[in-house]
């Protein structure tokens, strides 16, 4: 993370769009990026819930999701 204002959260959601398990990234208390796998689409994904990011935090996010989260999907 870039500065010690900066947060992970690993988080779940099963609702009916998605069902799965992501990071979220916070600066300032603010959700800035959530990357999500969701295992009913057997996709990846990234949102932005801000404009102009960094590309060394968008980069950082990814290698976290990837040390935090496991890899493959969950079958049902």
């Amino acid at each position: 993370m870039e500065n010690e204002k900066d947060r992970i959260e690993i988080a779940s959601d099963v609702s009916g769009d998605r069902d799965g398990i992501g990071v979220e990234i916070y600066r300032n208390n603010e959700l800035i990026i959530e990357i999500f796998r969701d295992d009913t689409k057997l996709t990846r994904t990234v949102t932005l819930w801000k404009k102009d990011i960094s590309l060394e935090l968008i980069e950082n996010s990814i290698q976290d999701f990837k040390q935090k989260i496991p890899w493959d999907f969950i079958k049902y």
